[in-house]
């Protein structure tokens, strides 16, 4: 497609969009231990830490939206370059993913921003 088919679409900034999506999906793995967390503690009565802002409803949205968004809008390939790179605790390089995938660096950054505009779509930031 041209850029005067897509012209009813706003432009939109990778670099925001990117920056957004890869913050909201490193929260999410402390999101998802707070939800685990909060049942635990209902489940056997009790609260143990203090609760500063009231913002578990919010919270449990996120981590299911983000599921949802990873689960239903990416392709296997783009699920697995996420989950190596911005859902796991170490901090890994996108050579040590592309080089591990067997991919071409070009391949692995296409691939690596068509699932980030994915997850941005789905979650509704564009």
């Amino acid at each position: 497609m041209s850029k005067e088919q897509l012209s009813f679409l706003d432009d939109v900034d990778e670099k925001a969009v990117r920056k957004i999506v890869i913050k909201e999906l490193k929260n999410y793995r402390a999101l998802k231990v707070q939800l685990e967390n909060k049942k635990e503690c209902s489940s056997a009565g009790i609260n143990i830490f203090p609760s500063l802002r009231d913002s578990f409803t919010v919270n449990e949205l996120k981590v299911k939206q983000i599921e949802r968004a990873l689960q239903n809008s990416l392709d296997d390939e783009e699920r697995l370059i996420i989950e190596k790179k911005y859902l796991t605790a170490a901090r890994v390089k996108d050579i040590n993913i592309y080089m591990e995938l067997g991919m071409k660096k070009d391949t692995y950054y296409e691939i690596k921003q068509r699932a980030i505009c994915r997850i941005a779509t789905a979650l509704g930031i564009i």
